[in-house]
């Protein structure tokens, strides 16, 4: 080889060097997000909480998260912290040790307008559901309001299961039902007793005869067939009681550019989304309030 060549041998490879290096770098005026320097979605998720997030990746919250990485090019690498009291603070706004750098950049789940982020749009309207099992003298209830018209003897027997300060509360109330009602808190001191749990385990072995829970979870419950048998009766949406909520993505106040870009990955996978959703048997509403088939 002519000592011309070595050089051009030579040139050619730094050039594609500098071509890859180049590539791995977020190019010049482009928008910087949390995660961009190191091509990483870091997100902020509850390890036990289905199926909402799991810290073996069951969840539909992370197949929605790695549908987000994939779009970005990006990694996932997870803050695990149990959804409670503080959740936020030790999670999307705590910083690692010793450094200026954030745990996590991203909540998968909050209710829209929720104050301690910055909401992205919708990416799921769902609403709250009553749950039973066939066979137990309620398979005529279709709806919610259907409990009211069975015969008062059978009605004045069933006992209901709900959490504490959720709208099925308010319905058991305005319906003289809650003495008959046995109240669950919304956030256990056990990690481990999810909703999930409670509404297939208290349903199973008879201590409630009705579960009202959030759709997400009666709707996977019946899927997954934990428990033989599960129907799933939806609130429609009405004004006195709001049943429905939209439920968005949070980040943190200051990152306004990173919460545009996870809104246009919403807007354009919406349709991806709501398939997401369905396989997981979340009940979904559209924007009129009408259920999506």
């Amino acid at each position: 080889m002519t000592m011309m060549s070595k050089r051009a041998v030579v040139a050619v490879a730094a050039l594609a060097l500098f071509g890859v290096v180049r590539a791995q770098q977020p190019q010049a005026g482009a928008e910087q997000y949390p995660g961009s320097d190191k091509r990483v979605l870091r997100v902020c998720a509850d390890p036990n909480n289905m199926p909402l997030s799991h810290k073996n990746g069951e969840g539909f919250e992370n197949k929605l998260a790695e549908m987000l990485a994939k779009q970005l090019g990006w990694s996932i690498e997870y803050t695990w912290y149990p959804q409670r009291m503080g959740f936020i603070r030790q999670t999307l706004r705590a910083k690692k040790p010793d450094s200026d750098e954030f745990k996590c950049d991203l909540v998968m789940g909050v209710p829209e307008g929720y104050e301690l982020t910055s909401n992205t749009k919708p990416y799921m309207r769902s609403v709250w559901a009553a749950a039973y099992l066939k066979g137990r003298g309620l398979d005529t209830v279709s709806l919610p309001d259907d409990i009211l018209k069975l015969d008062s003897a059978r009605l004045g027997k069933l006992r209901f299961g709900a959490f504490a300060q959720t709208p099925p509360v308010d319905w058991l109330l305005r319906n003289r039902l809650f003495e008959q009602t046995i109240s669950y808190t919304r956030q256990s001191g056990d990690p481990d007793e999810t909703p999930y749990k409670l509404l297939e385990r208290d349903l199973a072995e008879g201590k409630i005869d009705v579960a009202f829970v959030w759709g997400p979870i009666a709707g996977y419950s019946a899927r997954q067939g934990g428990v033989t048998g599960m129907v799933v009766v939806p609130f429609p949406v009405e004004k006195d009681i709001q049943f429905d909520f939209p439920i968005s993505m949070g980040v943190r106040h200051a990152d306004k550019a990173w919460k545009n870009r996870v809104d246009r990955f919403v807007d354009e996978q919406r349709d991806q989304i709501r398939a997401l959703l369905a396989s997981y048997g979340v009940p979904q509403l559209d924007a009129q309030g009408k259920f999506i088939k």
